[in-house]
């Protein structure tokens, strides 16, 4: 009965406070909305080119449809569906933007932003979806944080992935004028450095079916 009581307090804390965090990091959202990547045109452009695009489609569809026979009761159409959308749309901002963070080119709060949508996308959504689905926090919680953390960090580099004319395939982060960069549409030159991460993917989720 302690062990409930302590469980029970343990995440109405732990949810209040990611919930104050949420709020922060959208108050934050909206104060640098005319500033922040996240909402220009050119990080869109970037994002919806076709092969992007396709994969997406792809990725989503595969996953969707595996995940209620991996063998983990968390994990159905719906967190499947909303957790690759989450990564499609911000993985490679995020991603982008806390390397730019660590060498020191972009300001505390547009990391802390990219940090709180990194949480919000591999794990309090998820659980949150889960505490209205069953009626209590999931226990997987915990564990879900490093494994969905190595799928967002792969879809963010995935469809980051750009080929410059002049310095050939790199991460559209990388280029100085990121994410305004002009893109070629060169995809064969691509498709190898696609492949690697597509396959770590592909194993990742594969051993949830064995």
């Amino acid at each position: 009965m302690t062990n409930v009581w302590l469980d029970v307090h343990f995440f109405a804390i732990y949810m209040v406070l990611w919930g104050i965090a949420c709020l922060i990091a959208a108050y934050l959202m909206l104060k640098l909305r005319q500033s922040l990547d996240l909402f220009s045109k050119d990080y869109w452009d970037a994002l919806f080119q076709r092969w992007k695009i396709a994969t997406f489609v792809v990725a989503t569809t595969g996953i969707t449809v595996v995940a209620p026979y991996t063998g983990d009761p968390t994990w159905d159409y719906i967190d499947a569906m909303f957790m690759s959308i989450l990564a499609y749309c911000t993985a490679p901002w995020t991603v982008g933007t806390l390397y730019l963070s660590i060498r020191g080119k972009r300001d505390f709060p547009v990391s802390y932003i990219a940090l709180c949508i990194w949480l919000f996308s591999v794990s309090w959504s998820y659980d949150l979806y889960l505490l209205v689905r069953d009626g209590y926090y999931p226990i997987t919680w915990l564990w879900n944080i490093p494994a969905s953390s190595i799928l967002y960090v792969a879809a963010g580099l995935f469809w980051s992935l750009e080929y410059i004319e002049g310095r050939g395939v790199i991460f559209g982060f990388m280029d100085p004028d990121w994410p305004r960069i002009k893109s070629g549409r060169q995809y064969v030159n691509i498709i190898w450095y696609a492949l690697p991460l597509a396959a770590l993917v592909t194993v990742i989720i594969s051993s949830f079916l064995i």
